[in-house]
């Protein structure tokens, strides 16, 4: 098979490839980037394999960096471009289900494209648009299945991430898993626990954010991997629960889709459960802020201090997650009680601690604290004015 029309992306890069030819050596395009190029879809990164090796690569190139040269990966800068090139290699055995104990550099494109994780990403394309294809990957992506290079079992003992990422492939492609394939990655599950948490999340999060993700969750579910995921021992019911969402509902951040699950998960402590999937402190609050806001909204209508608490656009994703459940929503009594505030942040208010102990003799602790809450709640309830004179004359009648 033969691309009728080059991606821009692929025709910008045309130049680090000629290079390298012309040095005497092979080059191709190689990867998930082949695939979506055959498929259409937006190409992301640009990754292209070599047979020549990491010291051969820097010779041909005069601005190169070593981002990964131990297992053979060189980035070439090529004006404004940066460009991954990779010498082919094999792997040997893989002592920790994730790693290879080392990597042989090799001349042979065959060699190289053995050890990639399914046929749909072990395609080459070299400098014509030619499609190099030894694994029948056309064939599987004429059939929309995904099928594990050479011996199914042997690709996740390598690597048992592979088992995430045919998850997640799943929901980006809305492809079937060949049946072997998925037996290797049933019986193969408890090697997860191998794996390191933050990559298992990366996996995880892309899975919920894909166009099929039911696709993919429907897999994992019934893989039973979630058993060897963090606090997940045992959530098979629970986790079906998201099918009950809008039928062609997806997810418009990761923090929205971590909050549905763990909304479907009951989880009574959000922060540990977060804190245990080893994400960052910013994303574990926006994802509680959510699930606050969920909360909220199942007593009734959200008030002034309700929005002012968090930013319009969690409240909205608050609400369109009501609206996937069926739930009744009001996206614009939200949006204008938001707007009508007064202020958004006590940043905003006419005065701060430093006037109060100035001008009033409060001390610092908490009583200063709490007059400074009372007069934000009352700017935010709309009982008193932003402004200098009015906060001031409240201050006095306080007294």
């Amino acid at each position: 098979m033969k691309l009728t029309k080059m991606p821009s992306e692929f025709q910008k890069a045309l130049p680090v490839l000629e290079k390298i030819k012309e040095a005497g050596f092979e080059a191709y395009f190689v990867g998930g980037s082949v695939r979506d190029a055959i498929l259409n879809r937006p190409i992301h990164d640009v990754d292209i394999a070599t047979s020549s090796y990491p010291e051969e690569t820097k010779q041909i190139f005069p601005r190169t960096a070593d981002i990964g040269i131990e297992h053979g990966t060189v980035l070439v800068l090529d004006g404004d471009e940066e460009y991954e090139v990779t010498t082919f290699r094999t792997e040997d055995v893989y002592v920790d289900y994730r790693r290879p104990s080392s990597v042989s550099f090799v001349r042979s494109l065959e060699e190289d494209l053995k050890r990639r994780d399914f046929t749909v990403n072990a395609f080459a394309l070299d400098e014509t648009g030619k499609i190099v294809d030894l694994f029948d990957g056309l064939r599987d992506l004429e059939n929309q299945v995904l099928r594990a290079v050479g011996v199914a079992s042997e690709r996740f003992n390598e690597d048992a991430l592979r088992i995430m990422r045919g998850f997640r492939f799943q929901a980006s492609l809305g492809f079937e898993l060949e049946q072997e394939t998925f037996e290797a990655m049933k019986a193969l599950t408890p090697l997860l626990d191998k794996i390191s948490v933050e990559r298992i999340f990366v996996e995880f999060d892309k899975l919920l954010l894909a166009p099929y993700w039911r696709v993919g969750l429907s897999s994992m579910i019934e893989s039973q991997a979630y058993d060897y995921l963090p606090d997940m021992v045992g959530s098979q019911e629970k986790l079906q629960s998201l099918f009950d969402l809008e039928k062609d509902f997806t997810f418009e951040s990761s923090e929205q889709a971590w909050a549905a699950l763990l909304w479907v998960l009951e989880v009574e402590d959000a922060q540990q459960f977060l804190k245990h999937w080893k994400t960052s402190r910013q994303f574990a609050k926006q994802v509680q802020n959510l699930l606050s806001i969920l909360a909220l909204r199942e007593e009734g209508e959200l008030g002034n201090r309700d929005c002012y608490r968090f930013d319009l656009d969690l409240l909205l994703q608050a609400e369109n997650l009501r609206r996937a459940q069926g739930k009744e929503v009001n996206p614009q009594a939200i949006t204008e009680t938001y707007e009508s505030l007064t202020i958004h942040d006590k940043k905003e208010m006419q005065i701060n601690g430093g006037i109060l102990i100035k001008e009033y003799g409060y001390h610092p602790g908490p009583e200063l604290g709490d007059v400074l809450e009372e007069i934000e709640y009352a700017i935010v309830d709309g009982n008193l004015d932003n402004e200098v004179e009015a906060i001031h004359a409240y201050l006095r009648e306080r007294k």
